[in-house]
């Protein structure tokens, strides 16, 4: 099993998501991206506007290369 199906195989129902927001606006309000950790090194991340949706996964390394910092959400890596 590849780490990609391990992410996904988490159990994130009980996460706390925390909130970030960029200060892009738009008619339905500002834009914010939650965060949550599901697991050793392992993240969801999700879009405020859509709280329904499933949230994407990533790697802390995965976090990294993409610029996120879980610092920006109150969160430790």
């Amino acid at each position: 099993m590849h780490m990609r199906d391990d992410l996904y195989a988490l159990d994130a129902s009980g996460a706390e998501f925390r909130r970030a927001c960029g200060g892009n606006t738009h008619p339905d309000g500002e834009s914010c991206v939650t965060l949550a950790r599901i697991g050793a090194g392992a993240w969801a991340l999700g879009d405020s506007k859509r709280p329904g949706g499933e949230p994407l996964r990533f790697t802390t390394a995965e976090l990294n290369a993409a610029g996120i910092d879980p610092a920006r959400f109150g969160l430790s890596a």
